[in-house]
């Protein structure tokens, strides 16, 4: 039963999804389109590679996974609550977990399992307000834009 069901899941989900049977399906929170189908494997939005007429940096002749996930995300089809899912933080892939059903994860728990080394959670989620403000706090240094790069110190910058 246990190798019948990836089969099953693999011949149901593949000609519809272009399922890649990762085994940590999130087609729910993406607008049913597949992150794996990207080329570089991003799992939480686009590379910031994408072209003007929305082609993918890598392969020119496919549409960004990510924009066809922001489109069908909000297509009247797919439900509100996964609408909002969309914007998620996604721990990075498993690749322990390639091969094998993501329905049985989904059961076992072995999907929310994230990799050794993986400590982030999304700001949302955060409940520690101190944790939060110091995130913040963070990401506001990181994104300061510099007018002139001659001003940063030696070796900081090409």
């Amino acid at each position: 039963m246990k190798r019948l069901i990836p089969l099953f899941e693999h011949v149901v989900k593949k000609p519809v999804w272009d399922c890649r049977m990762c085994g940590q399906c999130v087609l729910h929170s993406t607008g049913m389109t597949c992150p794996m189908t990207c080329p570089k494997t991003l799992r939480n939005g686009p590379c910031g590679g994408v072209r003007e007429d929305g082609g993918c940096e890598v392969k020119p002749e496919m549409t960004c996974v990510w924009l066809k996930a922001e489109r069908r995300s909000h297509s009247s089809i797919n439900p509100k609550r996964w609408e909002a899912e969309l914007n998620h933080l996604r721990p990075p892939v498993n690749n322990q977990l390639k091969g094998t059903s993501s329905w049985i994860n989904l059961v076992t728990g072995a999907d929310r399992r994230a990799p050794a080394g993986w400590s982030g959670e999304a700001l949302d989620e955060v409940h520690d307000t101190d944790a939060a403000d110091h995130a913040l706090a963070t990401i506001g240094t990181a994104l300061v834009e510099i007018d002139d790069p001659a001003s940063l110190p030696e070796g900081f910058h090409a």
